[in-house]
């Protein structure tokens, strides 16, 4: 065979409208596709760990989930479940088994709940005690009218920057953010109708314009809008103390997120369908530009588990001749609750005929829980 990459595009865009999306993990890639998800984990022993699972049919059930701003709260919380899920099973298998041991699920868990806990702190309460605190300090000049909402809107946004710049001069956050520039790279590739070799997706862009980070961004400028009005038309009680005043706007500024995500996600898919419009690329800009913090050039072997990962969420009519099976890292392939070893000749993915194993079909050491 020739060592030429095959750069035919068998199946153009059309063929496949659906818009894939991912996360990065601890070393590995989460990819989603239309009808199920998959997290592939580089191992210690070199190995490439894959797994998949179904996704909720919920708005198939309930179409109401697919309407505007429900859908984009529907999509917020389905996508957070799906990728505290999935950085469990990386957290669980990026590591060697007396660290694995030591992890456990209940410590994954944890760490998701602890996580959350911060997030609500540092991105919500912090901002809001912050400012009113020090307007308390400097007689109250700001109140609880339009320009307390703004000064502490742009609080939030400097907190948020500053936390992200400095996450990512710690080398395993930066690892983090290497595999995110993969992610994104595999994506690139196949929405331009490019064969999936390592070579090939190596070329493209670590931006994206519907990266996560531009939903962020999104976040951050319309809860601007958002809390501002909501604030000054629904202000705190009269005669509030400091610390009621803050806990109201707390949580004011919680239960309004929803709405906020709502119409985050609508501009989203509003800069994924109109791209080419000089508006909305100018909106996007901020986004874009972020990623050059949260993304960094990923190595061939952190591409190879993008691949690995999209690979397993993309129809096989779809994969073939885009994916060709010329990737060099067996993988261990979760099925049943057990972990069989593959080599890359050998791999079935669900939808595809069931798998033949090759010479190593033993179950490998998943844990005993999983099931």
């Amino acid at each position: 065979m020739s060592s030429e990459p095959t750069r035919t595009r068998p199946e153009p865009l059309e063929a496949a409208p659906h818009y894939y999306g991912g996360q990065a993990v601890i070393e590995g890639v989460m990819m989603r596709g239309a009808d199920r998800w998959a997290v592939a984990v580089r191992r210690p022993g070199g190995d490439i760990w894959l797994e998949c699972q179904p996704v909720s049919d919920l708005p198939k059930r309930h179409k109401i989930l697919t309407k505007p701003m429900f859908r984009g709260c529907y999509a917020l919380a389905d996508s957070l479940s799906i990728g505290m899920k999935a950085l469990g099973i990386s957290a669980m298998q990026a590591f060697d088994d007396e660290e694995e041991e030591e992890l456990g699920k209940g410590a994954v868990g944890a760490s998701m709940a602890l996580a959350l806990v911060l997030f609500i702190g540092i991105f919500i309460f912090l901002p809001s005690a912050g400012t009113k605190g020090v307007d308390a300090l400097l007689g109250h000049n700001l109140g609880d009218g339009v320009w307390f909402h703004l000064v502490e809107s742009l609080v939030r946004v400097v907190i948020f920057l500053g936390y992200l710049f400095a996450i990512s001069l710690m080398a395993d956050i930066r690892r983090v953010f290497m595999y995110h520039g993969a992610e994104h790279k595999t994506i690139a590739a196949w929405e331009h109708g490019d064969v999936l070799e390592p070579e090939n997706v190596d070329r493209y862009s670590t931006l994206h314009v519907r990266c996560g980070t531009n939903f962020l961004i999104m976040v951050m400028l319309l809860a601007v809008v958002v809390y501002t009005v909501a604030g000054v038309a629904v202000p705190p009680p009269e005669g509030a103390g400091l610390m009621l005043t803050i806990l109201y706007h707390v949580a004011l500024r919680i239960v309004l997120l929803p709405v906020v995500a709502g119409l985050a996600y609508e501009g989203l898919r509003l800069g994924a369908s109109r791209g080419d419009n000089p508006i909305v690329k100018a909106l996007m800009k901020p986004g874009l530009w972020l990623q050059l913090i949260t993304t960094k050039q990923p190595t061939r072997d952190q591409i190879e588990v993008a691949i690995r990962s999209f690979e397993a969420v993309v129809p096989p009519g779809l994969r073939e001749g885009r994916v060709p099976h010329t990737l060099d890292s067996p993988i261990t392939l979760a099925r049943d609750g057990l972990a069989v070893h593959l080599t890359d000749a050998d791999v079935r993915l669900d939808g595809d005929d069931e798998p033949t194993a090759g010479p190593a079909t033993e179950p490998a050491d998943l844990p005993a829980d999983e099931g």
